[in-house]
């Protein structure tokens, strides 16, 4: 007896389960950047100019391929790649290069690395001590 084979038709895109898709992927992304979503909570575009002034640069729109492909994504007019977030607000897609970002990370994780230090090793006056019974 044959076993039945189900192949999908060619051309047609390929089946997503519900709830695996992510409106918030991208890609064609450079390996040589970070990319992430960044909302204008306020809608002033101070946090926008906030991530400009760390290294970030805004991504031009049709660079990039983003989300997956849905039939009730409406297109949004500009020169940025922006989505809809929800709740009225905005997020734009910011990219920042891979070598500044790896800096930015190891300045946080040694600030983080000090203040555990100091939690884990405090000044010795006279409560914290070890003893020693050899």
């Amino acid at each position: 007896m044959k076993e039945a084979i189900s192949k999908a038709p060619s051309g047609r895109p390929k089946r997503e389960p519900v709830g695996l898709r992510n409106r918030l992927k991208v890609l064609n992304q450079d390996p040589n950047y970070v990319y992430r979503w960044v909302v204008d909570y306020d809608g002033t575009g101070d946090r926008i100019e906030e991530f400009k002034q760390a290294g970030y640069e805004v991504v031009p729109k049709g660079q990039h391929k983003v989300g997956d492909a849905r039939v009730n994504q409406p297109s949004v007019e500009g020169s940025n790649e922006v989505l809809s977030v929800g709740g009225g607000q905005k997020a734009v897609l910011m990219r920042q290069n891979r070598e500044w970002y790896d800096e930015d990370q190891k300045a946080k994780s040694e600030r983080v690395n000090e203040s555990e230090k100091a939690l884990k090793n405090p000044k010795l006056d006279g409560t914290y001590g070890k003893v020693d019974l050899s």
